[in-house]
C-alpha cells in the first residue's frame, strides 16, 4: 500500500514521533495505522502516545525580538497543566522555540517542526522527548512573525503576548507609543486593526445580525416605533392581564417605560417581538430606525477596531489609539498587529471530580 503524506502527517499527530520513523513505521506495516501506532511503541519512539489525546490548553506564550528592532516572533506552546507552564526547562523551551521564529524562515508549522534544533533532533524530535521527560501533553500550536520599521512586544503573565509593528524608525517616543498599543491590544482583544480590515460582506453581516437583534428587543426601539407596536398588540394580541398593564402604566405619566417588561409575561413580550418582526420591512425604512441599528453598529465597530478603540489612558477618556498615535508622530501608522492569548479556542475538559471519585469507588468493589 502506498504511503501518503497524509497518513504520515495522521500517524506523527497521533503518537509524536518524528516524520521519518512514521513513514518507516507505515512502510513496514503496509499503511496499517494502528500497526504502526504499536511498532512505534514497541521500538519507543511513541513514549508521548498515551498523552496525545490529553486536552493541553495550558502554557506559555513568548515573544523574541530582532537586535535592530525591525522584526519579532511570537509562538505559544500548551501544556496541561500550569504547573508545567511554569517549569524551567518548560519556559526554556518556548523561549528557544521563539528566538527560532525569529531567526528562520518557516512558513507553515510542517516546516518549523522540521527545524533542527541545536544537535538534538528536529523541534518534533525534542517536542516528544519532552513530552516523555515531563510526563504531559503538550503541543506547538502556532508562531507568526513580523517586520516593520519598529516592532515592540508586551507579555502579560506569560498568558497573552502582542507584537505591534509601526511603520516609522523607532526612537523613544514611537517605541513608548508602540509598547502602549500593545498593551491595549493585550487587554481588549481588538479583532481587527482598521475598519478597512473588514470586508463589506462582513459589515453586511453585522447590520443585519443588530437589525435583528433590534427588531427582537422591541422595548429599545423609538418610541414611535414602540407605541405602534404596542397598539397592535393590545388589539386582539395579547392578553387581556397585559393589556390591563399597560393600560394602567400609560396613564401614569410618571411612569417610566424603560421598566415596563418588568411588568409584562414573557408571552407578551415575546408576542411584541414577533410583531416587530412581522413588521420588518417598514420598521427598517424608518429614519430614526436606521439610525439607531446604525448607531450600534458604529459601537460594536469601536469595540473590535483598535484604531477605533478608546485609548485606554487617554486623559479625556474619549482619544481613540489612532489619535494617540497622531500625536506621538503624525506618519506612524500600524503595519503588523499580533495578539496570542494562551488556550484561547481550545474546548478545554470539563472535569467532574465527584463522578470520578464515584467510578474508582464501583471500579474498587468488583
Amino acid at each position: 500500500m502506498a504511503v501518503t503524506a497524509k497518513m504520515v502527517k495522521e500517524l506523527r499527530d497521533m503518537t509524536g514521533a518524528g516524520m521519518m520513523d512514521c513513514k518507516k513505521a507505515l512502510v513496514e506495516t503496509d499503511g496499517n495505522i494502528d500497526a504502526a501506532v504499536d511498532l512505534l511503541k514497541e521500538k519507543g519512539l511513541a513514549k508521548a502516545a498515551k498523552k496525545a489525546g490529553r486536552v493541553a490548553a495550558m502554557g506559555l506564550v513568548r515573544t523574541a525580538i530582532a537586535a535592530d528592532g525591525k522584526a519579532a516572533a511570537i509562538v505559544e506552546v500548551n501544556s496541561e497543566t500550569d504547573f508545567v507552564a511554569k517549569n524551567d526547562e518548560f519556559v526554556t523551551f518556548v523561549e528557544t522555540l521563539a528566538q527560532m521564529a525569529l531567526e528562520n524562515d518557516a512558513k507553515n508549522m510542517d516546516e518549523f517542526m522540521a527545524l533542527p534544533y541545536g544537535d538534538e533532533g528536529s523541534v518534533q524530535d525534542v517536542l516528544t522527548s519532552k513530552i516523555a521527560t515531563i510526563g504531559e501533553n503538550m503541543s506547538i500550536r502556532r508562531f507568526e512573525k513580523v517586520t516593520g520599521e519598529a516592532v515592540v512586544s508586551y507579555i502579560h503573565g506569560g498568558r497573552i503576548g502582542a507584537l505591534v509593528a509601526g511603520s516609522v524608525a523607532a526612537d523613544d517616543d514611537v517605541k513608548a507609543a508602540l509598547t502602549n498599543v500593545a498593551m491595549q491590544v493585550a487587554a481588549m482583544n481588538p479583532q481587527y486593526v482598521s475598519r478597512n480590515d473588514i470586508s463589506e460582506e462582513e459589515l453586511v453581516k453585522m447590520h443585519d445580525i443588530t437589525l435583528e437583534s433590534a427588531l427582537n428587543d422591541p422595548f429599545t426601539l423609538p418610541k414611535p416605533i414602540l407605541n405602534a407596536l404596542l397598539d397592535k398588540a393590545v388589539d386582539g394580541v395579547w392578553g387581556a392581564e397585559d393589556v390591563a398593564i399597560l393600560e394602567e402604566k400609560r396613564a401614569d405619566k410618571k411612569f417610566n417605560f424603560n421598566y415596563l417588561p418588568n411588568f409584562l409575561s414573557d408571552d407578551a413580550k415575546a408576542k411584541l417581538a414577533q410583531l416587530a418582526v412581522a413588521d420588518k420591512e417598514s420598521i427598517s425604512d424608518n429614519k430614526i430606525f436606521k439610525g439607531l441599528v446604525d448607531g450600534r453598529v458604529s459601537k460594536q465597530l469601536k469595540d473590535i477596531c483598535l484604531l477605533d478603540q478608546t485609548y485606554v489612558r487617554a486623559e479625556d477618556g474619549k482619544q481613540t489609539v489612532a489619535q494617540y498615535l497622531g500625536t506621538v508622530n503624525k506618519d506612524l501608522s500600524l503595519v503588523n498587529v499580533v495578539r496570542f492569548e494562551v488556550g484561547e479556542g481550545i474546548e478545554k475538559k470539563e472535569e467532574d471530580f465527584a463522578a470520578e471519585v464515584a467510578a474508582q469507588a464501583a471500579a474498587a468493589k468488583k
